[in-house]
């Protein structure tokens, strides 16, 4: 029991807890920011007010939201199956949170000194962390699934059936432009891959991968950047909620925080795409002028940038049709980013990368 407690109280353990909780909070944090910035984009882009009323600015709307969200009647179809009902939003929420454990945020750092040794700022270092986040970020699409089929509503069924085709669909160029970084960098580790995006090209161009080979690495964050969109179900992507079209798509029968913790996952969904392509692409927490050791503040800026162009794209794309859409992922962007990675390769093999 003694050791138990001394390992409990090891500044690395104490360390780790702080990172956990920092990062689990921040993602709930950042959907209501998300929420926040979405409307307040679309009123700027719109010309109107968005919300104003509740606290200064309206920075107090998410807050309301969720109270409202809390303190709602929780609906359930007769006929749904029970279990399943409950657990297709629960499986969303938890597959989002989890898929961001391998990505890092910030270089290793000793916090301050308290640490005998650095650690780096992640929840989980591993060495397969591409592959980890890929994987968990798939599981995503049974919350679908299962909340389209458990309700027993034709109209969540078909809004689940089509979604899932279109993040199944949307996943094989995605992971094609995600093996062109990968190949180039030889490394399915995050933290390898942007520690390798250190320095500059003729000693003023960053060295990340968007210049590597270029246009290779441009045309492989394209393609990334556009079906992470797909995978994310945002517009012009943004079938599972075509309400002119199947209600509310799969969560039509849902209510309340079940209703929410869709959502919920979605924002956070948006958040981990982000994060997973400043890292593959924009070099992550490097960049000029701040310190390493300050590295999260560059992480965070670009961060912030591609979160501003989901909601930019929200607002200025109009919807594809659900044939555009699967004519778009299979007939342009898997050719496209099937034949930039073969040319990623022979760039590879010719330049010895």
């Amino acid at each position: 029991m003694g050791a138990l407690i001394d390992t409990l109280l090891m500044p690395q353990t104490i360390f780790f807890v702080a990172v956990l909780l920092t990062v689990f909070l921040a993602l709930q944090i950042s959907a209501a920011v998300m929420v926040y910035a979405e409307r307040k984009v679309a009123a700027f882009m719109q010309q109107r007010y968005g919300p104003y009323l509740v606290g200064p600015r309206g920075l107090l709307q998410p807050i309301a939201d969720i109270v409202k969200l809390v303190f709602k009647e929780e609906l359930k179809p007769k006929a749904a199956d029970a279990l399943l009902f409950s657990a297709a939003p629960v499986i969303s929420a938890m597959a989002a949170i989890a898929a961001f454990a391998p990505v890092p945020f910030g270089a290793s750092t000793t916090f301050f000194g308290l640490l005998p040794e650095p650690m780096p700022l992640m929840v989980a270092d591993i060495n397969v962390a591409v592959l980890v986040i890929f994987a968990i970020t798939s599981m995503g699409v049974y919350g679908i699934v299962l909340a389209g089929w458990a309700s027993n509503s034709k109209y969540s069924l078909l809004g689940g059936l089509r979604s899932s085709a279109q993040m199944i669909s949307y996943e094989l160029a995605y992971g094609m432009s995600l093996a062109t970084i990968v190949m180039v960098a030889g490394s399915l580790s995050l933290r390898e891959i942007v520690d390798a995006q250190q320095g500059y090209f003729f000693g003023f161009i960053p060295r990340w991968n968007v210049f590597l080979l270029f246009p290779t690495g441009f045309i492989a964050f394209l393609i990334f950047a556009t079906a992470g969109v797909a995978e994310t179900n945002r517009a012009p992507f943004d079938f599972p909620e075509a309400e002119q079209e199947l209600v509310a798509g799969y969560h039509t029968e849902y209510s309340s925080m079940r209703f929410a913790l869709f959502f919920l996952a979605e924002y956070i969904n948006m958040v981990t795409v982000a994060a997973v392509t400043v890292n593959l692409f924009l070099g992550g927490w490097h960049g000029p002028l701040i310190p390493e050791a300050y590295g999260w503040i560059w992480f965070l800026i670009k961060l912030a940038v591609l979160c501003f162009m989901y909601l930019w794209l929200r607002w200025t794309l109009p919807r594809f049709r659900y044939d555009q859409l699967m004519a778009f992922g299979w007939k342009l962007l898997l050719p496209v980013a099937t034949l930039n990675l073969l040319v990623s390769a022979a760039g590879v093999l010719y330049f010895g990368l």
